[in-house]
C-alpha cells in the first residue's frame, strides 16, 4: 500500500529541494551547488550542500544526506507517505494511492487533526474571554502567566459545560470519540472529555494539533492532569509536548531538556531556553528518544532522575550506547520542580542546565551529599552505597574511573574498591547485550565509506553530477576500488541518483549523496586519462610477463596486442591524441573476445 510510484517520482522530479531547504536554513550559490549552515546539527562554518539540479543534498559536517523527500521526513519526523504528501500539498502535485483505504485513512486522520485544532482554538478563546474562566486567569496570572505566554502555548479553558464544545465542533459520533475531544453517555448524547479543567494543547513534532492536558483547579475533585485519551492522532508514547516549538533551538544547541510537565516546559521557554519538551503523562519511552535522536545529541534530564532507581539506570544507559546520545541530569535544588523555580529564579533554573551532570555523576554525588565522610563506617556506606550504582554501568573504562574516585573520597585503597566492584552480583550490571565490547563512536562519529583522492573519486563526482560526462569515456573495469567500480555502474545505468541509492543499499547511498554535491575542478577528458593510465600499464605488465611464459605459436600476438597498449598509451598521456585514443581503447575493450585492433 501506498502512493503511485509515478506520482512518487513526480513529487520527487517537481519539487524544489533549494525552495524547502530554505525554510530551515539559508542557502546561497557556490558554483553549481549551494551551500549554508547545517539544519541538522549546530555548526558556525557551512558544511551543508545541496545540488539543485539532480534534487540532493549532503552535510560534510555530520553526514545527513538524501533527496528532497528524505530531508522532508528527517525535518519534519513524517514517514515517506506523509513526505510525500507534504511536499505535493507544498508544490501542488495531485497524489493517486495504490490502496483507496489507505487514502481515506490519510484524509480521516487530516480531519481529526483539523477538530483537535478546532477545539484549540475553541478553548483558547474561553480563556482569554469567557465570563467563567475569571478563576482560571487568575490562577494563571499567580504562575507568572501573562497574556504573551498564554497565547504563546495556546492555553485553554473547557468550562463546566457538558456538552458544549460538541455543539460547538458539530461532528459525527464517531469522528468525536476518535478524536479525543469527547464520548457518548448512556442516554445516546454526546459529551465533552474535558470539563472544568485549565487545557494545554499538545501538537506533534509536525505543529499539527493532537491532543490536550487539562489540569484542574486547586481545591478541585479530580485527579490534577487529565490526559487526552489514545486516538487515531494521539499516541502518548511518541508524543513530546512542546518539540512543535523547540525542536528549532533543540538542533541549534544539540541539545534538549526533557520535563516531567506542561508547566515545567513553559518555564524554561520563559527562562530564554526554548528547547524543552515533557512527557504527556507517561515515562520517557525509547520512540520518545529515537524521536529526539534526530534533533540532538544530548539529553538532559530536568526531574529527578535518582528517583526512578536502577530499572531507570538500564534505560538511559541502553539508549546512550544504542543512539550516540550523552544524558545528563539538570543542576536542579532537591524538592523544586522546573515550573516553580523558573518563577522563583529563572536565573538558577538556567544554570541548572548548564551546570548538567552526567548521569552516573549525579546519582554518586547524591550519595556523598547526603553521607556522613567524617567516620569510617560512613564513609564504608557511602562506597559501598555508590559501587552498587557504578555497578551498573555497562562500560568498564568509565566504572574504573568512579572507582578511583570513590577510592579518593572515601579513603580506601582502589585495588581493594576494584576488588569489592568485582564481586558484586552480575544482576547489579546491565544485560550482557548493554556490555561494553570497546569504544563506541565518538561525538559526532558517522561511518562512512572512505576513497583515497584520486582519478576514481573524481569520476565518480563528475558521474554523480551528471551521469551522461564519462558515458563515452569511462568504464567500470579501469577502477581497482571494488566501491568506486560499483557506483560507477549503477550511475551508468540509472537515471536518477534516487534510483542509484534505492539499487545500491546504504554504503553506496551515503557516498553518492556525498559525491554529487561536491565540488571537482576537473575536466572528464582529464579524468579518464588518468583512468586509462594506470589501468593501461598494469595490462601491459601483465602482458609481459604472459609474454615471457607463452608458448611460441602464442607469442607473436601477444607481441602484436602488448605493443599496440604501448602506443595507446602513450596517446593517452597525449593531451592532443586523447579522445582519439580512448575512442579506440573503448572499442578495444567492449569488441568481442578474440577481435583483433587494426
Amino acid at each position: 500500500m501506498g502512493i503511485v510510484d509515478e506520482d512518487v517520482a513526480r513529487v520527487r522530479d517537481d519539487s524544489d529541494i533549494v525552495a524547502v531547504v530554505t525554510q530551515y536554513t539559508q542557502l546561497r550559490r557556490v558554483g553549481r551547488r549551494f551551500s549554508g549552515l547545517c539544519p541538522f546539527h549546530a555548526e558556525k562554518t557551512p558544511s551543508f550542500s545541496v545540488n539543485h539540479e539532480e534534487g540532493v543534498y549532503y552535510c560534510f559536517g555530520c553526514g545527513v544526506g538524501g533527496d528532497v523527500i528524505t530531508f522532508v521526513r528527517e525535518k519534519e519526523q513524517l514517514d515517506f507517505v506523509g513526505a510525500v504528501e507534504w511536499l505535493a500539498h507544498k508544490f501542488n502535485i495531485s497524489l493517486r494511492y495504490t490502496d483507496s483505504n489507505e487514502g481515506e485513512n490519510r484524509r480521516r486522520k487530516s480531519r481529526l487533526q483539523d477538530a483537535v485544532a478546532q477545539a484549540v482554538d475553541f478553548y483558547h478563546d474561553r480563556l482569554l474571554s469567557a465570563s467563567d474562566a475569571g478563576a482560571a486567569r487568575s490562577y494563571l496570572r499567580q504562575r507568572g502567566y501573562d497574556g504573551e505566554t498564554v497565547r504563546r502555548f495556546k492555553i485553554g479553558w473547557a468550562g463546566d459545560d457538558w456538552d458544549l464544545l460538541a455543539r460547538s465542533l458539530n461532528l459525527s459520533d464517531k469522528d468525536l470519540i476518535d478524536s479525543g475531544l469527547g464520548f457518548v453517555n448512556r442516554r445516546g448524547r454526546q459529551q465533552d472529555a474535558f470539563r472544568s479543567r485549565i487545557m494545554f494543547p499538545v501538537f506533534d513534532a509536525q505543529d499539527n494539533a493532537v491532543g490536550f492536558g487539562g489540569r484542574n483547579m486547586p481545591g478541585a475533585e479530580g485527579p490534577k492532569y487529565k490526559n487526552s485519551s489514545e486516538s487515531t492522532v494521539y499516541a502518548k508514547s511518541r508524543l513530546l509536548y512542546g518539540l512543535n516549538w523547540a525542536k528549532t533551538q533543540v538542533v541549534e544547541a544539540d541539545e534538549v531538556v526533557v520535563c516531567e510537565g506542561y508547566t515545567d516546559v513553559i518555564a524554561f521557554f520563559n527562562a530564554g531556553m526554548a528547547r524543552a519538551v515533557a512527557t504527556c503523562g507517561t515515562a520517557l519511552t525509547d520512540d520518545h528518544v529515537k524521536l529526539l535522536r534526530r534533533f540532538a545529541r544530548r539529553v538532559v534530564l530536568a526531574f529527578d532522575a535518582d528517583a526512578a532507581g536502577q530499572n531507570a539506570a538500564a534505560r538511559f544507559y541502553e539508549w546512550e550506547r544504542a543512539h550516540d546520545l550523552d544524558v545528563a541530569v539538570a543542576d536542579l535544588p532537591p524538592g523544586v520542580d522546573p515550573g516553580e523555580l523558573g518563577q522563583q529564579d529563572p536565573e538558577r533554573l538556567r544554570k541548572a542546565v548548564s551546570g548538567a551532570r552526567p548521569f552516573l555523576e549525579f546519582r554518586v554525588e547524591r550519595v556523598f551529599e547526603a553521607a556522613d565522610l567524617g567516620s569510617a563506617e560512613g564513609r564504608a556506606r557511602a562506597a559501598d552505597m555508590a559501587l552498587g550504582m557504578i555497578a551498573e554501568h555497562p562500560d568498564p573504562l568509565v566504572r574504573d574511573q568512579y572507582v578511583m574516585d570513590v577510592a579518593t573520597r572515601c579513603r580506601i585503597d582502589v585495588d581493594l574498591v576494584r576488588t569489592q566492584l568485582g564481586n558484586r552480583s552480575a544482576s547489579a550490571r546491565q544485560p550482557a547485550s548493554f556490555a561494553s565490547t570497546g569504544p563506541g563512536p565518538s561525538s559526532g562519529s558517522i561511518a562512512r565509506p572512505i576513497l583515497r583522492e584520486g582519478p576514481e573519486l573524481e569520476a565518480l563526482k563528475l558521474a554523480a553530477q551528471d551521469s551522461s560526462s564519462l558515458a563515452d569515456l569511462v568504464v567500470p573495469e579501469l577502477f581497482t576500488d571494488e566501491l568506486a567500480a560499483t557506483v560507477f555502474d549503477l550511475l551508468g545505468r540509472h537515471e536518477k541518483l534516487h534510483e542509484v541509492i534505492d539499487a545500491g543499499g546504504p554504503e553506496v547511498g551515503e557516498l553518492v549523496q556525498r559525491l554529487s554535491v561536491e565540488e571537482t575542478m576537473a575536466t572528464p577528458i582529464e579524468v579518464a586519462a588518468r583512468l586509462w593510465e594506470p589501468y593501461l600499464e598494469r595490462l601491459m605488465s601483465d602482458w609481459k610477463a604472459a609474454l615471457a611464459g607463452a608458448p611460441t605459436s602464442e607469442q607473436a600476438d601477444i607481441f602484436r596486442e602488448h605493443t599496440w597498449l604501448r602506443l595507446k598509451l602513450e596517446e593517452v598521456r597525449d593531451p592532443s591524441r586523447q579522445a582519439r585514443a580512448i575512442a579506440d581503447l573503448l572499442g578495444w575493450i567492449e569488441a568481442p573476445e578474440g577481435e583483433e585492433q587494426s
